[in-house]
């Protein structure tokens, strides 16, 4: 069941720029990954907005994403770069809010979780 309302704009931009030529469950986490990579701006303050059990962020505090996590790690989910507590960190990109970033990274992280909401998955 989906949490969110249909946007058609942001179901034209992910149909036509995402997933435009993915055929399989890879290619639309590879077309994911290239659209966020092409309009994601690095580095980004990042706000925790829900606890999940796989990472070790709480509601409210706050990171600076770096990167993309590599490719192979973001086949199922879209995860990020960060420090955390003095080593690199992945987070999955659901689990946070851009608070300090420009219009292109907002809008790419809102068509990410717009999927996500959505129910929308890989394959």
């Amino acid at each position: 069941m989906t949490t969110r309302e249909k946007d058609e704009s942001r179901e034209h931009r992910i149909t036509m720029e995402v997933v435009v030529d993915a055929y399989d469950a890879e290619e639309q986490a590879m077309g994911w990954y290239y659209y966020l990579d092409d309009k994601l701006t690095f580095p980004f303050k990042a706000r925790c907005m829900q606890e999940r059990v796989t990472s070790p962020l709480r509601v409210g505090e706050e990171v600076i994403v770096a990167s993309l996590a590599p490719e192979g790690d973001c086949l199922c989910e879209m995860f990020v770069l960060t420090t955390w507590q003095g080593r690199s960190l992945a987070l999955p990109l659901t689990q946070l809010k851009a608070v300090d970033a420009d219009e292109g990274t907002l809008e790419a992280i809102g068509d990410w979780q717009y999927w996500v909401e959505r129910g929308y998955g890989f394959g």
